[in-house]
This record gives structure tokens, sequence and C-alpha cells, in this order.
């Protein structure tokens, strides 16, 4: 990754967003977007200068659109907008949260269809390259009408008001730490506000927090799914290539070629080639399946970011030029976050799919009746529990993605005074897509230590992808000799597959999987 990212508005990826806001990465604005920012500006002068009334400019805002505000106070508009608007609940959003929604913000404004002030656009970089995170309340925003009040948190800091997180996370006022570094608050004109409130950004931020935990995920789960199979002693003939062509969705084709690409050197499944077993259960005889169909959501999810990402969610519009080689400004509802909100909920209900076969999985394993190992994998049954608990643990986060199964979108609530009818709920279901995330690493991670026991009791070599794996488990958590708390050793583990450290040394150590 550079050292570096220049924002466009219209090739900013999800992977750099990430980048910038997990590392010291600064971002930069080309030239061709602060040309086009400057333009469209200029229509927005122009406006005041004519007397033209026009929505978000010099009205009233919401179900107040018809109340005409004087020039004299306009900016008492835009502060009175990001004040009032100031309403966030609950626990604050994390740095990384908040850095991702000021670089969508950034990346929407660099289309130059927003009309927002240079200055304003250059103190969020700023905010970005210095190290200021404002302090957001993560509750607020309908997903529709813009992320209002997580937003209009961000916009507080920008003039000073308002709070950021210090070098302890702890809440300071704004002003302390801008003195630190150097800055000074901006003033907003006539349609800054707006824009800086108006737009998906918060949902785009978790969004792409998912993303990019998925990104991990959906890839290492297929070698845990191949850990359980070896240990289980199945049968790899449901992965045969003839199989899913006569079924051709891609992702099921896919995540059948990966399990044939990590499964080709198991001694394990060449000394059980003539097994009497007539056929595995369903969670191991259609993982590719329920994988392929768990990636294509997943394929949908990246494609939709990718396009929010690189869009103008504002209100109005500003068109410099038209075919009549007069500027336009359209009031329209690209804020609205049903696309996102949808899609997160899709997402969310795929993880649950995907947790609820990785705990099935486990119920074999430990099932003596069922596996052949030893019942719960414990060297002394009756006197030692073994891994039992760990299923239990496994079903009570899946539990939780039961409830995160249930779509947020399903739900509006009209506001603004009926002017906002019909919202989104986009927020909500971007957060719960993420929470979903972690849950789902915590279920994988129940699977994989229960998989990696069940190994310990053959003496043949699994395939070289599931050693691998099996000895980076083995630095964090031995071989079950006696009972002991495991419950540390999984929370580290989860962490591991979410930030995708083990599968980038898995595939270094073998070859990179197919995507």
């Amino acid at each position: 990754m550079a050292s570096i990212v220049q924002l466009d508005g219209n090739t900013l990826s999800p992977a750099e967003v990430y980048a910038v806001a997990s590392e010291n990465i600064e971002i930069k604005l080309s030239e061709d977007s602060w040309n086009r920012i400057v333009k469209s500006r200029k229509v927005v002068e122009n406006i005041l200068e004519s007397g033209d009334v026009v929505y978000g400019i010099n009205t009233g805002f919401g179900s107040l659109v018809d109340t005409n505000i004087s020039n004299e106070h306009l900016q008492d508009l835009q502060l009175n907008l990001i004040r009032s608007h100031a309403t966030g609940l609950g626990d604050p959003m994390s740095r990384p949260a908040v850095k991702a929604m000021m670089v969508a913000r950034i990346n929407s404004f660099a289309k130059g269809f927003s009309g927002v002030h240079p200055n304003v656009v250059q103190q969020l970089i700023d905010y970005v390259n210095h190290g200021v995170t404002p302090y957001i309340p993560r509750i607020g925003s309908l997903g529709a009408s813009g992320d209002l009040a997580p937003l209009s948190h961000m916009a507080l800091t920008l003039i000073g008001e308002g709070f950021v997180v210090g070098d302890d996370d702890e809440k300071i006022p704004t002003n302390d730490l801008l003195l630190d570094k150097g800055l000074i608050p901006v003033e907003l004109s006539a349609k800054d506000g707006l824009s800086l409130i108006n737009g998906t950004s918060q949902m785009l931020s978790y969004s792409i927090l998912s993303l990019q935990i998925l990104n991990n995920l959906l890839t290492i789960c297929d070698v845990i799914y191949c850990t359980s199979l070896e240990a289980f002693q199945g049968n790899a003939k449901p992965a045969d290539e003839r199989v899913h062509a006569a079924r051709p969705h891609p992702g099921q084709i896919l995540i059948s070629a990966r399990i044939r690409q990590i499964m080709q050197d198991s001694e394990i499944l060449a000394g059980h080639k003539d097994s009497s077993k007539v056929q595995d259960p369903y969670s191991f005889r259609c993982a590719p399946q329920v994988h392929g169909a768990v990636y294509e959501a997943l394929t949908s999810m990246r494609e939709t970011i990718q396009i929010e990402l690189n869009s103008t969610t504002d209100n109005p519009l500003v068109f410099p030029e038209t075919t009549d080689n007069q500027s336009t400004i359209i009031s329209q509802g690209n804020f609205h976050g049903e696309i996102l909100a949808l899609c997160a909920d899709r997402m969310s209900l795929a993880l649950f799919e995907l947790g609820s076969i990785s705990e099935r999985r486990m119920d074999q394993l430990l099932d003596s009746k069922k596996s052949g190992l030893p019942p719960f994998l414990a060297n002394n049954s009756g006197l030692e529990s073994g891994m039992m608990i760990v299923q239990y643990s496994a079903g009570s986060a899946l539990a939780e993605m039961h409830g995160h199964a249930a779509p947020r979108t399903a739900f509006s609530t009209s506001t603004s005074a009926g002017q906002e009818d019909h919202v989104s709920m986009g927020a909500t279901a971007c957060w719960n897509l993420y929470q979903s995330c972690i849950r789902l690493s915590e279920v994988l991670a129940c699977e994989l230590v229960i998989a990696c026991q069940g190994i310990e009791y053959t003496t043949l070599n699994p395939a070289s992808f599931v050693k691998s794996l099996h000895k980076l488990v083995r630095t964090i958590s031995p071989k079950l000799t006696k009972d002991r708390s495991i419950s540390t050793e999984l929370q580290s583990i989860a962490k591991i597959l979410r930030e995708g450290t083990w599968l980038s040394r898995i595939e270094a150590e073998n070859e990179r999987l197919v995507r």
C-alpha cells in the first residue's frame, strides 16, 4: 500500500480506506478533484449573489424547506443545523470507524457535485492526516437523510466545538487538541453544514470494516472446514469438479475448487478413500453449496460498497455544467441508504448460515457415536469434559448471530413531520453486520480448536494447508492433555482470524488459495 492514498471520487477502494483508517497513511485529493470542487462551489456563490431560493442553500431543512433564509443569516443557519443535529447516543465509534467515515465523506466531495467550500474539505483532510479523531456517539442515524447525527458530531469538531478522542482515548474538548496540532476551526458558509452531514458515510464505514474482516474469514473458513473434515475422516468426493459443473453457481464452483486445492495432498483423506461410510452429514457434504452461497453474498457486497464509496450522497446536488451550459441544482435522494441496508441485512443472514453449519460440524466431531473419536475429545472422558463447553460458547455466539440475522431494514419510521417518511435503518443494519462478523470469528475459532484436537487422534498427515493452520493454532492453544480454561485462547484465535495474519502465513507456506 502506498504511503499516501490519492482520492479522486472515482477510483478509491475499500482496501485503501481501511489502510488509511488502521495505519499511518495520509490522503490527498487529485488536482482534478480540487478543480471540480471549486467549480461546484462557484455555482453556490452565484446563487447567493442572484437571490434565487434553492433548498439547502438559503432555505430551512426537512419540513422547514418553505422557510427562506436571508444572506446575513446563512452562517447561523449552517451552525444551527450542525448543533441541533448532534444528538447522538450510545458508545463512541472506534478510531478506525471514524477515520473511515471521514475518508468516505471526503471522497464523496471529490466528485465535485456537493458545492461545499474547499476550506471545509481541506479541514477534513487535515484531520485525517494529523490524527484528529472526532468523538462520535454511534447511534443516531436512520439510514436516510444522511447519517445525520453521527456526521453532525464530526462536523462540530471542524468548527472547534464538540469533542475529540485524546491520545489515551479520553474524551476532550476539540479546541484543546486543535491547539496542539496547530489547526484552527473552519468557518461554515452556505451549503457547507448540509453537505457535511447529508451522506451515507457512517454506513459505509461499518460496511468497509466488515468487508475487511470477511475478506479474511470467508477464505480461511474453508481451511477450517477442511481441518474438521480431516478430523472427522470425511469424504472429499462431494467437492468433485463434475458435481459443481452440473449446478454451476459461481460461488459453489469456487469453494469446491478451493476445497480440492486444500485437500490435494491429504494422507488422512487417502487413507480413508475406501471407507464404508456411504455419506457424510450435510454439514460436511454440503459445504460447497452453503459456503458458496455466502461467498456470492460477499461478492455482491464488494460491488455495492465499491460503487457507493465512489458516489456523491449529498443533497441537493450541484451540476456546474449541463448541455445548455447552465448550472443546475437538483434536490433528490442519493443520501438514502437502502442499497447498503439491504446489502448488510443479506450478508448478516448469510453469516448466520455459515456460523450455523460450523456449529453443526462441531457437534459431529464431539459426539463419539458420530465421529469415532473420544467423547468430547477428552483424554479421560467422564472425569474430564474436554471440548464439551466450547460448543456451548459457539452456540451462544450463534444465538447472537441469529438475532443479527433479523433484517434491520424491515422497519421504518416517519420523521421530520412526514417529509422524511420512509427511511432504511441502514446505519443499524451496517453496525449489525459488523457485530455479526465478530461473532462469526468466534464461532470459527471454536470449530478450529475442536478440529485441531480431533486431528491429534490420527497418525496420518493432514493436508499441507491444514498442517500449516494446525501448527499456528498450537502456538496459541496447545494440545489438550487435561482440562483447562481455553477462553483466552479462543478469543485470541478469533482476533487473529479477523485480522487475516494466519491466512497470509498459510498461503506463504503453501500457495495462494483460489479466489
